[in-house]
């Protein structure tokens, strides 16, 4: 029986969050696998741009050791969940064996292939897209009514893409400071709280003995130490 890790990737958090794209992919996988009398060892998910190299991703890189660890091959639901770059395509072949469920007998020529076929594609609607909105900015330079309601709209939309992304951008920074901060600050807490301390002041008392602050540079009280402590689902540990 042939073993083999799933890697799945969406681009967005939308999509991980909603499934949307994550359960199609893990359908094609579970599918072929079943089809082919494939053994599943591990399953890995990522919600990262396909421009990174897989090795270059989180869970893409643990992929791979997954892999090596199992003597297994990766296995995607589409070749462009691996990248939609040829140059990324040749460089994982020389890393790792892989399957496409959409093409579970293409051997590493097809996919090869497929792949600079895929990516020339993608070139040419590149370009016809920058000639097509450069004739419409020309038609609505012209005094074209029409054209120049097309090209506000479609300012319109790219700034609020621009906006949304700028503040999912910001608000990933402030959850990776958080996670920093409660990760750093936690063996501290649960040394606190073994401390036989009984209620809310007292731990608060204890990290700030220890020099330890809020995120916003205070001093701990009992609400600032109950929202931590939920935060990291510790509760006061019970009485022997």
């Amino acid at each position: 029986m042939v073993n083999v890790v799933a890697y799945i990737r969406v681009s967005t958090s939308g999509q991980g969050e909603s499934g949307l794209g994550l359960e199609s992919q893990r359908e094609y996988i579970q599918r072929v696998a079943q089809a082919n009398d494939w053994n599943i060892v591990g399953e890995y998910v990522d919600v990262v741009s396909g421009k990174l190299a897989l090795e270059d991703r989180p869970e893409g890189a643990k992929a791979l050791a997954a892999c090596k660890q199992h003597n297994a091959q990766l296995l995607v639901a589409k070749l462009d969940r691996l990248s939609r770059s040829v140059l990324h395509i040749a460089q994982l072949m020389e890393q790792v064996d892989f399957k496409v469920a959409t093409m579970p007998l293409a051997d590493k020529f097809q996919l090869h292939l497929f792949a600079a076929l895929a990516q020339q594609e993608r070139e040419f609607i590149a370009q016809r897209t920058k000639d097509a909105l450069a004739a419409l900015q020309r038609r609505a330079d012209a005094g074209d009514e029409v054209a120049v309601k097309k090209v506000q709209n479609r300012t319109q939309a790219l700034e609020k893409g621009r906006a949304v992304a700028d503040i999912t951008a910001a608000n990933n920074i402030r959850m990776s400071k958080v996670a920093s901060y409660q990760s750093s600050i936690e063996p501290h807490l649960k040394s606190c709280l073994h401390d036989k301390v009984k209620t809310l002041q007292a731990v608060a008392d204890c990290l700030n003995r220890k020099g330890f602050r809020t995120p916003r540079g205070s001093e701990f009280n009992a609400t600032a130490v109950r929202r931590l402590m939920l935060s990291l689902d510790l509760p006061f540990p019970k009485a022997e």
